[in-house]
């Protein structure tokens, strides 16, 4: 914002509106799917945040009359989904999952469906731009998770460079610079179309896994991949 020489928002209309939303798409499921995570395995959890364009494409039936999916769009999150468990090989099973952390998980990714479609009822004729409602939004969510963070942990007894290095890589680029984009996306696609991008998290992961860790790779990934890029192209179909 400083490079841009942006502002953050003035209106206390504004300010009301982000803080719901910095709630919803930030401080809310961030920490469920982290509390989640220590019960359940981070693969069940990525398939809980894949549902998260079906939760959307159910709410916009109701909420966003101009976003409602056509019966291909509908066909390609469903598509899309399947690639995802493809991916992920879900059929492979989760014995011993916890309940209570993979209720939790599928809560955060219902919130975010939720919050964009927020966003899109409250902020879509705002007058501010994209960067100025995306850095006063993470503003407000990082005052959120500083008054709820202290109630379940402690401070760490010290600080290694290198993971404190990768906490602020994610946070510019995974956080910072994907809400930004995100914001984009919505306006431009609506909120449904816009959250397909939760599909390719796995197989962005499983790729970069491959080509930077050295992971093996089995014939699910491609197949996979495949099927999640087949949806997301039914999802962009419009009527003639």
């Amino acid at each position: 914002m400083i490079v841009q020489r942006e502002r953050l928002p003035r209106a206390a209309r504004t300010w009301g509106h982000l803080t719901v939303a910095a709630f919803l798409l930030n401080a809310l499921p961030f920490s469920l799917f982290a509390y989640a995570e220590l019960t359940i395995p981070s693969t069940l959890a990525g398939i809980c945040n894949a549902t998260s364009p079906l939760w959307g494409m159910a709410l916009s039936l109701v909420a966003l009359s101009e976003d409602r999916p056509t019966r291909i769009r509908v066909a390609g999150l469903g598509l899309g989904f399947l690639g995802v468990l493809t991916v992920l090989g879900a059929w492979q099973g989760f014995t011993g999952v916890d309940a209570t952390g993979t209720a939790l998980a599928l809560l955060a990714s219902l919130s975010y469906p939720i919050g964009w479609i927020y966003v899109r009822r409250t902020l879509a004729g705002s007058r501010e731009s994209h960067l100025s409602l995306t850095g006063a939004q993470l503003l407000l969510a990082t005052l959120q998770l500083a008054v709820v963070t202290p109630l379940f942990t402690s401070l760490p007894a010290r600080f290694p460079v290198v993971p404190l290095l990768a906490v602020a890589a994610l946070g510019a680029l995974g956080t910072g610079l994907a809400m930004l984009v995100q914001f984009s996306l919505v306006a431009e696609v609506g909120p449904t179309t816009a959250q397909m991008v939760t599909y390719f998290i796995p197989v962005i992961a499983t790729a970069a896994g491959v080509a930077i860790l050295g992971e093996s790779l089995t014939w699910s990934t491609p197949v996979g991949a495949v099927i999640v890029l087949a949806g997301a192209a039914l999802t962009q179909v419009r009527r003639a």
